[in-house]
């Protein structure tokens, strides 16, 4: 209309390729919300998490997703990035195991080899779940896969591997292996937010409308999703071509129990969530210090519908 002003370009960077996880974000582009909220955004597709994390902390992107210890990290460097949106309410990182006889828990896991990415995280990913079920991390050995965790299980060069479970464990499961998942959360671990959309605290100062303007977008695209996963997997299909229908259909499934969880509502930082995070994070020496739950997220832009 006459006199309207222009949207403002705005920038996402992704965590990882577009997968399932993303689905609300594509469903919230092709229904228009971003846009009606006044803002174009682009979504960029990082060549790994380390890009997102870099280019909102130099200020050339305007937000990004990443694993709420990712966020942590950056707080504890000093940088000035801050969460300001739950995409998923738990974490998505545990323990992905082939079922064999003799492995009823993870205690089980001692003796056998188990693929770690190298990120320094998954060190403690493991421990947490071999301590919780009574074993001893020492006891088990572990060998740097990098991310092909599910192509090592399937040809078994190793019994488990740290990995996403939802997306991980939903690709072994497609390739016929039989799984045993230990989800961190649910094995000793934290039950923090696993994926946040985040930005810096100097935008959220000097630009509070257009924060506002794209938490309430996307929102709105993932309370789509849950009422209607179809069609968002049909927009995130249409957006790209190349994810298959069947595994990505499965592990939207996977996710979709994760993105309210148990919260009041889709999108809430819960203060008592991070707070855990953070003493877990001390205890692993994944952070040098605390960090306090206001300092890591903002829930003020959160909507209430």
């Amino acid at each position: 209309r006459a006199g309207a002003a222009a949207p403002r370009r705005a920038t996402l960077v992704l965590d990882y390729l577009p997968n399932a996880v993303h689905a609300g974000i594509y469903r919230a582009i092709a229904a228009g919300y971003y846009r009606r909220a006044g803002i174009d955004l682009k979504v960029i597709e990082p060549t790994s998490t380390a890009d997102t994390l870099k280019l909102i902390a130099a200020g050339k992107a305007d937000f990004g997703l990443a694993d709420g210890i990712d966020v942590a990290g950056l707080i504890d460097k000093g940088g000035d990035a801050q969460a300001i949106l739950a995409i998923t309410q738990r974490p998505l990182g545990g323990v992905i195991a082939r079922s064999a006889p003799g492995l009823r828990s993870a205690k089980d896991l001692a003796g056998r080899t188990v693929g770690v990415t190298g990120v320094p995280s998954d060190a403690a990913v493991l421990s947490t779940v071999v301590r919780h079920a009574g074993g001893d991390p020492a006891k088990v050995r572990t060998v740097t896969i990098g991310f092909n965790g599910v192509l090592a299980l399937a040809t078994r060069k190793v019994a488990a591997f740290t990995g996403y479970w939802p997306a991980d464990g939903t690709q072994a499961r497609a390739k016929g292996v039989p799984l045993t998942i230990f989800e961190l959360d649910e094995n000793g671990g934290p039950a923090y937010p696993g994926l946040v959309a985040f930005t810096t605290r100097a935008r959220i100062r000097d630009e509070p409308a257009v924060v506002r303007a794209f938490v309430a977008a996307t929102a709105h695209g993932y309370r789509d999703t849950l009422a209607d996963p179809a069609r968002s997997l049909d927009d995130l299909l249409a957006h790209d071509r190349a994810l298959g229908r069947t595994l990505t259909q499965a592990s939207l499934r996977a996710y979709l129990p994760l993105f309210r969880g148990d919260a009041p509502r889709f999108g809430v930082l819960r203060a008592s969530r991070v707070r855990a995070l953070s003493r877990w994070l001390v205890a692993n020496g994944l952070i040098r210090r605390p960090i306090a739950a206001s300092r890591y997220a903002t829930d003020r832009f959160v909507p209430a519908g």
